[in-house]
């Protein structure tokens, strides 16, 4: 009798802070494809972003930890904050894979991710140690989305697939500018992550 593979979403980021809409996307990737678990896994030192202000790597791995932990689905991992030096998606795979070489693993991401991951650091050790899932606003299947697919999948042998998913107008940086102004992030923040953003006063200069 064959086995049934375990399958297991990831979410990376920088998650600066987390927010409902990393959560909304994470839930919809789980009941999409049937997903046993959703890794959420904060970036240590993010090297695309250098130059921007961004929260203590601990610090983000609890407002994460506050965010989910009502969700017996999603779990946390604090493989790329305890690593030492930049944070590269592939060695995050690689790590994943030999701890659970029989889980099937899936990348979640916004589908315009498609057209700059071959700029990330090894993009064919990604492709090969995961599927995509890549979250499409409205659903798109654009001209332009589908041959980037293509052209992945030719090159790299990449599985992707696509979910659908409304447009869904919240980000980390218009967050970071409502608290520096003085504004709510109710209903777009968690209440936990917003009690720890005021009680640390983060964002707030």
């Amino acid at each position: 009798m064959e086995t049934v593979k375990r399958k297991t979403g990831i979410m990376g980021g920088t998650f600066n802070p987390i927010h409902i809409g990393h959560l909304i996307l994470a839930e919809s990737a789980r009941e999409s494809l049937g997903l046993d678990n959703v890794i959420f896994i904060p970036s240590g030192q993010p090297y695309m972003k250098t130059g921007m202000k961004i929260a203590d790597k601990q610090m983000r791995l609890e407002m994460t930890r506050l965010a989910i932990q009502d969700n017996p689905f999603f779990t946390l991992s604090a493989l790329e904050v305890e690593r030492e030096g930049n944070s590269y998606t592939y060695e995050t795979l690689e790590t994943l894979r030999r701890e659970e070489p029989e889980t099937d693993f899936y990348f979640i991401a916004g589908a315009d991710s498609l057209f700059s991951m071959e700029k990330w650091r090894n993009p064919e050790i990604i492709f090969q140690n995961c599927a995509v899932l890549a979250a499409a606003r409205n659903g798109t299947g654009s001209i332009k989305l589908n041959k980037q697919i293509a052209y992945l999948h030719k090159k790299y042998k990449a599985r992707i697939e696509i979910l659908p998913m409304k447009e869904f107008a919240v980000s980390s940086t218009d967050i970071r500018t409502r608290i520096q102004e003085r504004k709510s992030v109710r209903y777009l923040v968690p209440d936990k992550v917003i009690a720890y953003i005021e009680k640390n006063e983060l964002y707030m200069r």
